[in-house]
């Protein structure tokens, strides 16, 4: 099993070369084919999270993330060995693999939210992840089969994928007109695609980065603004022609977040996904008067990934732009990702 890991916060991954573990169980061994490269790595790697207004740094120990850690919780791979217990598990399917894995005991978890459990065990964060050519996944109902899905364009639905679908599903009551989108990056362009797919009026794109802008007006966007610009406001309204009732926020920082309220008329809804960093900027006395609700997002079920896939396959979601890096060149694409160099996704090919 070759993987490379975060041995050190803030340092260049290191590689690791190790005898596959023996399963056990239920556990099930894919053979990685494609591993996206995700801004939440990015937070991981750093080793923490942005509060604002002073406070002190979250920090991944704090939340329970272990080092050394293999990241990668968007993954494709081909199921070449199960477990003695692992009975549904097909070898030789081709699957993606779900991440977001609870404790499966707790009443969220039997209840279906295992991305929503207290004590999460979630591939890629807090147990090792798709960085690697091998991957060993807990149970074969996390493997959900591609039929017939490209694996490096669909990696990058186990998060960017579910976690816009679940988010546009909390603003499903305004679908039917335009909404704002914050972010034109991986998680932008995927929730442009899915947005289409699930009959929307379309969206407005806000990002600072002109490339992204351009990317976005290119897959279909109802118009494009720059964040940065003075009458960024005034440019969402004019392209709007009408009460927004919806904005999703992909970045979460001070700046998308005061604009994203703003921007909203009375009743409307922001869903922030985002985990730049900062703290809150909205004038409380607002929120009431203005009958604004703010809703956080965080992925999305075993069950809605389902129902992404079938979406997708349904109604033939064009895949998003992706770069294929090789999986010793790992950290190289971090880092440009980092560095805002990434247009779309770019995933691993072991």
């Amino acid at each position: 099993m070759r993987s490379f890991r975060v041995t050190d916060f803030g340092k260049p991954l290191s590689e690791d070369n190790r005898p596959t573990p023996e399963l056990t169980g239920t556990q099930v061994l894919v053979r990685v084919k494609a591993a996206g490269i995700c801004h939440s790595d990015l937070h991981i790697w750093e080793g923490g999270y942005e509060l604002g207004h002073g406070r002190k740094k979250l920090s991944l120990a704090d939340r329970g993330v272990a080092l050394p850690l293999t990241m990668g919780h968007e993954t494709v791979g081909e199921i070449v060995a199960a477990g003695p217990n692992a009975k549904d598990a097909k070898i030789g399917q081709v699957a993606l693999v779900y991440p977001w894995i609870g404790c499966g005991e707790c009443d969220v978890c039997k209840a279906g939210d295992e991305n929503m459990c207290l004590k999460p065990r979630f591939l890629g964060v807090y147990c090792d992840g798709g960085y690697s050519d091998e991957l060993i996944v807990p149970h074969p109902r996390y493997l959900l089969s591609l039929d017939g899905l490209d694996p490096v364009t669909a990696a990058p639905y186990a998060c960017s994928g579910i976690t816009t679908y679940s988010a546009l599903k909390k603003l499903d009551f305004c679908l039917d007109s335009p909404i704002v989108i914050f972010g034109a990056g991986g998680l932008g362009l995927m929730a442009l695609e899915l947005l289409k797919a699930m009959g929307g009026k379309g969206a407005i794109m806000v990002d600072i980065d002109a490339a992204k802008r351009d990317a976005a007006q290119k897959a279909g966007a109802l118009g494009t603004v720059d964040g940065a610009a003075p009458d960024a406001l005034a440019q969402i309204a004019a392209i709007a022609k009408g009460p927004v009732r919806g904005a999703l926020d992909l970045v979460g920082n001070p700046q998308t977040a005061q604009l994203g309220f703003d921007c909203l008329t009375k009743g409307g809804k922001l869903v922030i996904v985002g985990l730049f960093g900062g703290g809150a900027p909205w004038a409380l006395p607002f929120i009431p008067m203005r009958a604004i609700t703010i809703q956080g997002s965080y992925v999305g079920n075993l069950a809605e990934t389902q129902e992404l896939l079938d979406l997708v396959r349904a109604k033939k979601v064009s895949p998003i732009p992706v770069t294929k890096v090789a999986l010793p060149q790992a950290y190289d694409a971090l880092i440009d990702l980092q560095k805002g160099k990434l247009v779309g996704r770019a995933v691993l090919t072991p």
